[in-house]
């Protein structure tokens, strides 16, 4: 088998994987796919709070096959695909064999953090396919100074942007490893300058959008530090690498210091100064351990090779097995936190029977049953039966001037998916980028309330209020499990009065 024939059947391999699991999910949209499709529906590329690719796929799917969990799933899976593809190519630039493009596919596969990321509708995937992108196109230019490969590393920065603000990290990670190698000399040259303005010239909506709105990223970013990343501790970020990534994590430590060191690829220095950098910075600012990630394809390859490379045959031999065989152990136990593919009650107790609490802590340290990507995963139909159920007993006058409120962005964003299929009226929220969409001209003499508890209207009162369904899920997070239906007729103040005078709730 060639080389190239190896990648091939490796990549269809990755593809058929998520393609499956798409196909057998027992789980619904996950809440932030909710998000991702009303931003889609409400898409205004340069005025926009969040970097917009992942809006555009979304009406790029819906505007062709449809919106369905198959099709949302596809996308992460075909780019999780290039960037397992990637890393290959990564392992075949530093002058790996078939041995290496082995024991990098199966780091790749085996553990969580890379499957579930290519299963679920989000930018994460993107982040860590443009990260990757960059650090190969920096491998590359090291590797054969071709001026070109500043232009690719220019677009994958400025895709990055368009992607997720995280880009910047491996930008100053770049940053560094220039400052403190040879290549520095390239910076009184045009090459990095290239590469800079492609990077904010393709990247500029999302920069534009910041501007016209004056900075939403800072106030989104305040309740996320006070709450999720106030907790993290050097060792909870250190401690969650190996959880994520498996055995194959010493295989990225030792590509690190391959990239670091004097051998062979030490020749290849700057990628591991920007991949370390970046890991390092990372830790510093309290992110989360799985904010990490995408710099582990481009050290897998770097520590498949280093191993490929060993002198003594017989030492080669037991450290590619030991390394192969136990991630492929780690990958085929850890699978269905991986991939959504095992059914609620019997993922719990397999959960349980593995005893990774942190696979099951939610975002601020509590615990579930499920890993709270699956357990965002479940009950949004439901709640949109039931709002659809209490709208059907209202009126046809009161259902003309009726509108729908959620109480947060995965509510709201059901309603408005699925309200789209039920005939439902408009849906407004205060939630994140729902509350820049705006109430518009909604005359709103009803409003249908999910998620807000009668007692906590207190900026509004109504002519008459009711609580005519409850919505139960049991494996939701906590704000999920007991949510009520309310029906407020005659509100004391307009849609557009309520808006006026008040911020979105990033919380």
């Amino acid at each position: 088998m060639t080389d190239r024939t190896l990648i091939v059947a490796l990549v269809t391999l990755k593809v058929m994987v998520h393609v499956i699991a798409a196909a057998i999910t027992p789980y619904e949209f996950h809440r932030d796919e909710f998000l991702y499709f009303s931003m889609g529906t409400h898409l205004r590329l340069f005025h926009m709070d969040f970097p917009p690719m992942i809006a555009l796929l979304s009406e790029l799917l819906r505007h062709t096959v449809g919106v369905s969990v198959l099709a949302y799933r596809l996308v992460p899976g075909i780019a999780g695909t290039v960037l397992f593809a990637l890393a290959l190519l990564g392992v075949r630039a530093l002058g790996g064999g078939r041995r290496a493009l082995v024991l990098t596919g199966i780091a790749m596969l085996s553990g969580p953090l890379f499957l579930r990321t290519a299963s679920l509708f989000q930018p994460v995937v993107l982040d860590q396919l443009w990260w990757t992108a960059a650090l190969y196109a920096l491998l590359r230019l090291e590797q054969t100074d071709d001026p070109r490969w500043w232009w690719a590393l220019g677009l994958a920065g400025g895709l990055g942007l368009l992607a997720k603000f995280s880009i910047f990290f491996i930008g100053f990670g770049v940053l560094v490893a220039l400052l403190v190698t040879p290549r520095r000399r390239a910076l009184l040259g045009p090459g990095p300058w290239i590469a800079l303005g492609v990077a904010l010239v393709v990247g500029s909506p999302s920069l534009i959008g910041q501007i016209t709105l004056g900075w939403p990223l800072l106030d989104q970013m305040e309740p996320l530090r006070q709450g999720q990343l106030a907790r993290i501790t050097w060792g909870e970020y250190l401690g969650e690498q190996p959880l994520m990534t498996g055995p194959a994590f010493l295989l990225a430590v030792a590509g690190a210091a391959a990239l670091i060191g004097r051998g062979a690829l030490g020749r290849y220095r700057i990628v591991g100064i920007a991949a370390v950098t970046t890991f390092l910075l990372l830790g510093v600012l309290r992110g989360k351990p799985y904010y990490a990630g995408p710099v582990y394809p481009m050290l897998f390859a770097a520590g498949a090779v280093w191993i490929e490379q060993l002198n003594r045959a017989r030492v080669r031999t037991a450290v590619t097995w030991t390394v192969g065989l136990a991630a492929a152990a780690f990958g085929i136990m850890t699978a269905p936190l991986g991939l959504p593919i095992v059914p609620p009650e019997r993922m719990a107790r397999y959960a349980a029977a593995l005893g990774l609490t942190t696979a099951t802590q939610t975002n601020t340290g509590g615990q579930l049953p499920l890993p709270q990507d699956y357990a965002d995963m479940l009950g949004w139909r439901a709640k949109a039966d039931a709002v659809a159920m209490v709208v059907a007993s209202l009126t046809p006058e009161e259902r003309e001037r009726a509108v729908l409120f959620g109480a947060n962005y995965g509510q709201a964003g059901a309603l408005d998916l699925y309200g789209r299929r039920l005939d439902l009226p408009s849906v407004v929220s205060l939630a994140g980028s729902f509350f820049l969409f705006g109430p518009g001209d909604r005359p709103g003499d009803v409003i249908v309330f999910l998620g807000v508890e009668p007692e906590h209207l207190v900026s509004i009162t109504c002519d008459s209020l009711e609580t005519p369904a409850r919505v139960t899920n049991p494996w939701g997070v906590p704000e999920e499990r007991d949510v009520p239906v309310v029906v407020c007729r005659g509100p004391s103040v307009t849609l557009q009065e309520f808006w006026r005078g008040r911020r979105p709730n990033w919380g």
